[in-house]
């Protein structure tokens, strides 16, 4: 008996909602300021869990570095841009906006942890910050949705400026953690919607008898 196999159906990503991703970063960013507050009790004690640059002990402090900040202005300073990028990404999915914050946060920590002087401790949510804003521009380019290079274009518009952070620039500004998390975003956005530019491959079925 012969038969035409039929095509698998499609498989549907599925996004959050534009109130379950405010919700998601708001409880992130109340977070970062609830362990800031533990930090400042603490006598900055906290901090000491950051990036140890150029030690082999100090790499645990990538996975933990994003989440402490030096001070309370350090904090302020990231967290407009941390919730409003981070919010963007996720909108556009729950496993790409976690892949592409790994993929920043491990590109920022490496770098650093291998670029920073010794003797010398990294804390900040910058350089994952750094990652969103490289992914969101990188996105539309890659995927060549119009609504996804809209975005790209008001993140540009918005927050290009803070671009320049990849340079080296005012003391005790990380700009090796910015240029990293930098990197990081390309990559991701490379990894994550490079396919979406290609025409899709036809799938030819045989008979089967």
């Amino acid at each position: 008996m012969s038969q035409l196999h039929p095509s698998a159906p499609p498989v549907r990503r599925t996004r959050p909602s534009p109130g379950a991703a405010v919700v998601l970063m708001t409880a992130l960013l109340a977070v970062l300021w609830l362990l800031e507050a533990v930090d400042q009790l603490s006598g900055e004690r906290l901090d000491l869990y950051g990036i140890r640059a150029r030690e082999i002990d100090g790499l645990g402090g990538i996975a933990t570095a994003p989440f402490l900040h030096a001070g309370w202005d350090h904090l302020i300073s990231n967290s407009l841009p941390f919730w409003v990028l981070g919010f963007l990404v996720l909108l556009g999915g729950l496993a790409r906006w976690v892949l592409s914050s790994l993929i920043s946060i491990v590109g920022s920590g490496l770098a650093a942890w291998a670029l920073t002087p010794a003797d010398t401790i990294i804390v900040g949510a910058s350089g994952l910050v750094f990652g969103w804003l490289t992914y969101l521009l990188a996105r539309g380019l890659w995927s060549r949705s119009v609504a996804q290079i809209a975005v790209a274009v008001a993140v540009l518009v918005v927050y290009g400026g803070l671009i320049w952070g990849v340079l080296p620039g005012a003391a005790g500004v990380s700009w090796q953690a910015h240029l990293g998390g930098a990197v990081g975003g390309v990559v991701a956005a490379w990894l994550l919607h490079r396919r979406a530019t290609a025409a899709p491959t036809p799938t030819t079925y045989g008979w089967r008898s």
